[in-house]
């Protein structure tokens, strides 16, 4: 039986070189949407709707009059509520709660996604790695790994997270890609301790989330499976696949 295939995309840049239709793609933002997507579910939020821009973030909360959130550039917005650190939503705060988010790539390439025919479109992030995996292996379908990235260029935390996934699931896939192979080998160097490996090769997004005073959430967002549940898009909300 031929195995389903597995491909990373590592840019939003690259994503119209792939046959997104029939596959399963996960969006990976890791520093911080995706991280902040499953804390605020696993936290208990009711919903969490994610739109491409600041207007519209503004706009569905007054209409819904729900919390909004979300960052350009690494900070909160301007005329948004809340930013997107996953330490922002503890249960007692977003337990029941609809969250309506925007940021600067992740909620960009979950509407590429969307607009190219992907048949599911679930999140991504090491918070809830297990979770992707175990349910990518069980579905046996094709799949893209689609890194956010940082405005169209690569970055290495999303890489880092493609190279995880490809880790644990290639024995179930047909990998024929060299992003993955590049992804899994980057993750194999520094997979004993990936803060101090980004610190050490300078990353961008290190450098950039460190300026603002938030080495806590580069941390946190590096750490497994702290909210291990599987974050699903459906009818335009982010809810958690039972």
């Amino acid at each position: 039986m031929n195995k389903p295939t597995l491909y990373t995309v590592l840019s939003p840049a690259l994503l119209h070189l792939y046959d997104v239709h029939q596959t399963i793609v996960v969006v990976i933002d890791v520093l911080r949407a995706t991280s902040t997507i499953a804390t605020a579910l696993y936290n208990g939020a009711k919903e969490i709707i994610p739109v491409d821009s600041v207007e519209r973030c503004i706009q569905l909360g007054k209409e819904l009059e729900c919390i909004t959130a979300g960052e350009r550039d690494g900070q909160v917005a301007p005329g948004l509520q809340y930013g997107n650190s996953s330490f922002e939503y503890p249960r007692e705060f977003i337990g029941g709660k609809t969250l309506v988010l925007t940021t600067t790539n992740g909620t960009k390439l979950l509407h590429m996604a969307l607009a190219k025919g992907a048949t599911e479109i679930i999140t991504g992030s090491f918070l809830n790695l297990s979770a992707v995996c175990d349910h990518l292996v069980k579905l046996k379908k094709n799949v893209i790994l689609g890194c956010a990235a940082w405005k169209d260029r690569v970055n290495m935390e999303d890489t880092l997270f493609a190279g995880a996934v490809v880790e644990r699931v290639k024995d179930y896939f047909s990998i024929n890609c060299d992003s993955s192979r590049i992804a899994q080998n980057l993750y194999g160097i520094a997979k004993s301790d990936m803060y101090e490996f980004m610190k050490k090769n300078d990353a961008s997004h290190y450098h950039r989330l460190t300026n603002f005073g938030l080495e806590k959430d580069i941390r946190h967002c590096l750490t497994p499976d702290l909210a291990n549940i599987l974050p699903e898009y459906l009818h335009g909300k982010l809810l958690i696949q039972s």
